[in-house]
């Protein structure tokens, strides 16, 4: 029963959409501004850098917090795990926006932070690299979630965390299947780059 508990407080936890009250407090609505995605980058492209920064590290803290919570209901690796994740679908398909929410990376980091410490250290850096080198956080993020995937499953990570980070980067890499297009399109936008238009297609 806590493991169920701890699931779905992890998805209610992960669908408060930061980005989104951020932003509508300066009178933007993500969902019909930049790239209509309801994350902490469209908050970058549309609102700035301070409510960016804001927006990224509580998606982050949703993550973390859903962690939190399952351990202090002590359901086991397993459940935490699915918490965690349930905190990803939460932030991607958040109840409160009719399930239109952000990419989830964030909010994975700040999970993975708990359960997988090393390797998400060892990906936060990867998405660093990958940013300052191409300017494209989408670049960044995708290559951060592919490198969680790799180091979880090569070292001793436990394998029910791998998988967690598996089903985490599948959701995340699916959701900037978009700024793929873009990127090969030659159309994506660059850090710095500020949008007050209609949605991109």
């Amino acid at each position: 029963m806590n493991a169920v508990l701890a699931v779905t407080l992890g998805y209610l936890v992960g669908s408060i959409p930061f980005a989104y009250l951020l932003s509508r407090h300066q009178g933007i609505d993500l969902r019909h501004a930049g790239s209509g995605n309801v994350g902490a980058s469209n908050v970058l492209r549309t609102t700035g850098v301070r409510a960016a920064v804001l927006a990224m590290v509580l998606d982050g803290l949703k993550g973390t917090l859903a962690v939190v919570i399952a351990q202090l209901l002590s359901v086991g690796l397993v459940a935490t795990v699915a918490a965690a994740f349930a905190a990803v679908v939460g932030h991607v398909y958040p109840i409160w926006l009719r399930f239109r929410g952000g990419k989830g990376v964030a909010t994975a980091a700040g999970a993975f932070a708990l359960i997988a410490p090393e390797a998400l250290g060892i990906a936060a850096g990867v998405f660093v690299i990958a940013v300052v080198a191409t300017r494209f956080i989408s670049v960044g993020s995708i290559a951060g979630a592919l490198t969680l995937v790799v180091v979880a499953a090569t070292t001793d990570v436990p394998g029910v965390v791998a998988i967690g980070a598996t089903a985490s980067t599948l959701i995340i890499v699916y959701r900037h299947r978009g700024n793929l297009a873009r990127l090969i399109a030659g159309t994506e936008r660059r850090i710095g780059q500020r949008v007050l238009d209609r949605v991109q297609p």
